[in-house]
């Protein structure tokens, strides 16, 4: 009888451990005054673009002719469809990304996010440089493609030069 209350507590302590493991980090329903994001992404290790509201700036790689920076802000409604996004995607949870294995891909591009919410600050990498994608990274991708989108319709943005060139 005590090697099953034994086994059994064993069991409970572990399956109460493994709960932990899944807690999720609750983003406030309503968007804080000190929500936050950059996010810098390229080929490589290479990250020339970045897009940043902690600076107010976006950075353009230009490939051959380096890069080139603008003033940037968004709406109220932009930075908020944003907020709401990343709340729905739980970008502060813990995520799985790619892993390396048998199989890499070249060029491969990287994305580091910095995000503030809620005086929360939290950061995140990720390389396409392996063959599996996972949900999280795929979240991730639409994400950035999401807020690339809404700066490439902006006036500073469409000012800065074209690129030149192109990576191997």
């Amino acid at each position: 009888m005590i090697r099953i209350l034994v086994i059994l507590s064993v069991a409970f302590a572990f399956l109460a451990g493994c709960g932990k493991e899944t807690l999720k980090t609750q983003m406030p329903e309503k968007m804080p005054e000190d929500f936050r994001f950059s996010v810098s992404y390229g080929y490589g290790e290479v990250n020339k673009n970045e897009i940043n509201t902690y600076a107010g700036t976006v950075t353009k790689d230009l490939v051959t002719k380096g890069t080139a920076t603008a003033a940037l802000s968004f709406s109220d409604d932009e930075l908020q469809s944003i907020y709401t996004k990343m709340k729905d995607i739980a970008v502060l949870d813990e995520k799985q990304f790619p892993q390396k294995g048998n199989c890499s891909q070249t060029p491969s591009s990287t994305d580091s996010w910095k995000m503030t919410v809620n005086g929360e600050t939290k950061t995140l990498s990720w390389t396409n440089e392996y063959c599996d994608m996972t949900k999280d990274a795929q979240d991730l991708l639409e994400l950035r493609s999401y807020i690339q989108k809404l700066v490439e319709g902006k006036d500073a943005y469409k000012a800065l030069p074209a690129v030149e060139g192109g990576y191997d």
